[in-house]
């Protein structure tokens, strides 16, 4: 489990003229001791959401925590708002302000809170960690007196910061690597991580945001269809895609996979939202023809400190652009400015009421 505050990163808060209070045994999992926190400045506090201004959490807190918090409190964590219809509607009767960090807008001036890239890029190298570890055979080339062993034959599927760590992880443990990613400027990405960009001779699909948009059915079948050889010589397959808020879109059908040779793996990123393989389930390891398929759940969360260190780090910087800074008159505060694009953006409840429109749609369309 991550945590999402890190000792060495308490005194950014303090600067600010923030009191920090973290529960007793919150950074158990990442493997950091309560007596760090306490070193750093901060303070153990089993209530501490009582009467917090604002509190950060990795998964947004469960309905019966939001009672605790006083009107006018504001939270920042994940909140994957067409999962959690309960806890948006929650956070707006209990007056609570919200902030989605999946939300940001992908400009420039937020990429250094952009925590949707921070951990896609733990996830991208523990998926690379797990192929390797699940393939019974060398990803490097081997070359002794008893014979050479060829290298592995990697494929990823999606080149977005996820993917692009997943190849980079691959190749730089031997293997010999070949992409695929629907959007133009992704060859080139490929290409500078030193794997092969597969070109299926189909047109790209740049989406807003720097994500891929949906393709429709006939192209999705050709895209499968010329798939198809590379998967079947892969020792190991790595599939990426994922749009937040959207199911994952379906790259590789069981009788794709089933070409595959004896001993091959399949690891499928996005499992938990949909799944790009057919056949893959979040948290579980399935057999589809010769291939072992690990579904992954809660990925950055099987690396808790790398991810909890850099999720941390994007949330100060979040903080610090919604922190009022103290003056000769008065201290700071947490005063987030709603003219600003990346306040209103990454807002989901404010006064009472649903601030991010989508999201107001969905939740009263279904009551």
């Amino acid at each position: 489990m991550r945590v999402a505050m890190v000792p060495e990163l308490v005194a950014k808060l303090t600067g600010l003229g923030y009191e920090v209070a973290v529960e007793p045994g919150a950074g158990r999992h990442a493997l950091i001791a309560d007596e760090e926190y306490a070193e750093a400045g901060a303070v153990l506090d089993d209530g501490a959401l009582d009467g917090a201004d604002a509190v950060v959490s990795v998964q947004p807190l469960g309905t019966d925590r939001i009672g605790a918090l006083r009107s006018g409190a504001a939270t920042i964590s994940f909140l994957p708002t067409g999962q959690e219809p309960e806890v948006v509607a929650a956070l707006r009767d209990a007056g609570v302000t919200s902030f989605a960090m999946e939300l940001l807008p992908r400009i420039s001036r937020a990429q250094s809170m952009d925590a949707l890239s921070s951990q896609a890029l733990v996830s991208g190298y523990r998926c690379a960690i797990v192929a390797a570890g699940m393939l019974r055979r060398f990803f490097p080339l081997n070359m002794t007196a008893a014979g050479t062993v060829p290298p592995a034959q990697v494929v990823v599927l999606g080149a977005g910061v996820a993917g692009l760590q997943a190849i980079a992880t691959a190749k730089r443990l031997g293997a010999v690597v070949k992409a695929y990613d629907v959007r133009a400027a992704a060859a080139e990405e490929i290409r500078s991580m030193g794997a092969q960009a597969i070109d299926l001779e189909l047109d790209t699909l740049e989406g807003a945001g720097g994500y891929a948009r949906e393709m429709t059915e006939e192209r999705a079948a050709l895209q499968m269809e010329r798939l198809t050889p590379y998967i079947a010589a892969a020792d190991a397959l790595i599939t990426t895609a994922a749009v937040p808020g959207r199911k994952a879109p379906l790259l590789v059908t069981s009788a794709m996979v089933e070409q595959m040779s004896p001993g091959s793996v399949v690891v499928d990123l996005a499992a938990e939202t949909g799944g790009n393989v057919e056949g893959a389930v979040a948290g579980e390891t399935v057999r589809i023809g010769n291939a072992q398929v690990w579904g992954g759940q809660n990925v950055p969360s099987q690396m808790p400190g790398p991810a909890s260190r850099l999720y941390a780090q994007n949330i100060v910087n979040i903080v610090t652009l919604m922190t009022r800074a103290a003056t000769d008159e008065e201290a700071g505060a947490f005063a987030p400015d709603f003219d600003d694009e990346i306040v209103t953006g990454s807002c989901v409840t404010h006064g009472g009421a649903i601030h991010h429109e989508p999201t107001r749609a969905a939740l009263e369309g279904t009551n």
